[in-house]
Order: C-alpha cells, then structure tokens, then sequence
C-alpha cells in the first residue's frame, strides 16, 4: 500500500509555478511567458497561475525570488564552507563549483534570469524586486569576504557579484559563448582565485 505524500513531500503551488515561468523564459523568451503557458507547462488547472499571481509583474517578481532562492541554495549548498574560518583556495574553490555548475546543469536557468533582469531595466515597477532578491547572494559573499579579512566586504561582495555575473554572461550569451571550449573546472579555479585576490587586494 502506498504512502499518501503530505503536503511538505511535494512543492507548493506557487513554487511549481515560479519554475514552470523560469523554465518557459529559458526556452522561449520573455515572449513565451503567459499565464496560459504557464499553467500548461506546469500541469495544472487553467486560470492556476493567474489565481496565484495576478499581473505579469507579479509573476516576474516570483521569479525574481526563486532564482535567487534556487542561486543561495547552490551557495549554501555544497557544504557552505563549515565552521572554520575559510581560506582564499577554500573561497575560490566554492565559486569555481558554483560557475561550473551554473554554466552547465544550470544554463537555462542563468540564461532566464538575464533575460529576467532586462525587464526590470525596461520596467521600473520590477527594480525593487529584483533589487530584493539579488541581497541574499550577496550578503553571503560578504560575510565570507568578511571572513577572509576585507577592510570593506560589502564593496568587495558587490565587485565579487559584478565580475561573477560578467563572466556568466560571456560565456553563456556573449560573444564567445559559441566558440569558447567547455566550462573546465581547473581554469574557473584559476580566474576565482584571481578575482578573489583582486577584492581583498587592499587586505593584508
């Protein structure tokens, strides 16, 4: 006989939808993205979504958040560096893993949430949004900048964001993404510890 799933063994609604949404950016654009074809996507009832996120905006705003519920969730996942205070190669290693992953089984989903974030620039109802759920990856970077000695860990987790994103980018829809060789952990070693070493270079 089998067991019955409880409400806590499965995703609730609104997550299944905000994945359905991410999803659908990823393959079809910012076009693709509809009440309708979320619901379809997603497998449930017509007029689900709607029930759940009335506007478009509300929608893109709970993308918004899962992404960087989803992203945090990379970071601290992986054993969020432990409770001795990390080093540069430990800190560097991290952030290779997380842009090896991102680059590979998380494509799609570094993929939507540019396209996500143009909207916002388009559409200045979704900046505070966007703005709101960029925070949390970002205040982890600077209590481990913090940890690695930065006379200034929020400048130099914001620099860290703004170098992190860039490379994505580049490699993902830039103008090599085409023709640079495939993601080697080994190589994003080598360019985190020197993006590590340039934030903290102030710091003895």
């Amino acid at each position: 006989m089998s067991t019955p799933r409880t409400p806590s063994s499965a995703p609730d609604r609104r997550t299944v939808i905000a994945d359905s949404a991410i999803n659908l950016v990823a393959t079809a654009g910012l076009r693709g993205l509809t009440h309708r074809a979320v619901d379809s996507a997603a497998g449930l009832p017509a007029g689900s979504t709607s029930y759940y996120f009335r506007t478009r905006a509300a929608l893109i705003g709970a993308c918004y958040q899962r992404l960087a519920e989803l992203d945090l969730g990379d970071l601290e996942g992986g054993g969020a560096l432990a409770a001795a205070p990390p080093d540069r190669e430990e800190v560097s290693a991290l952030l290779a893993g997380l842009l090896h992953r991102w680059l590979t089984v998380g494509r799609e989903r570094q993929l939507a949430r540019f396209e996500l974030s143009l909207e916002a620039a388009r559409n200045p109802e979704l900046a505070p949004e966007l703005h709101r759920a960029g925070q949390g990856a970002r205040a982890r970077a600077a209590e481990l900048l913090a940890a690695l000695g930065a006379d200034r860990p929020q400048e130099a987790a914001e620099l860290l964001a703004a170098w992190t994103d860039g490379l994505l980018y580049d490699r993902l829809a830039g103008a090599l993404a085409h023709s640079r060789p495939a993601p080697d952990l080994a190589e994003l070693t080598a360019t985190t510890r020197r993006m590590i070493d340039a934030v903290l270079a102030d710091t003895p």
